[in-house]
């Protein structure tokens, strides 16, 4: 079974909160997403540190539960 994009959205919520989040349906399966996150959180950080922070707020769900998800990772607007 699918992951569900608010249970995505809820999960990155709990860990960076507060990020604002833009989960887009790729294909309209409920298996392909885009998520764009925005976040303070992310001060410092290198893109793929940005994304581990991601990953591990999905507590292992990536490539299973999860196929697939693109990351697009922001700081916010000074």
């Amino acid at each position: 079974m699918a992951m569900q994009a608010a249970e995505i959205e809820r999960m990155i919520k709990d860990a960076l909160p507060d990020a604002l989040i833009e989960i887009i349906d790729l294909r309209g399966d409920g298996d392909h997403y885009k998520a764009v996150i925005t976040s303070g959180a992310f001060e410092g950080k290198n893109r793929i540190q940005q994304h581990q922070m991601i990953y591990a707020a999905l507590k292992g769900n990536m490539g299973g539960v999860l196929h697939a998800l693109a990351l697009e990772t922001r700081l916010p607007a000074s």
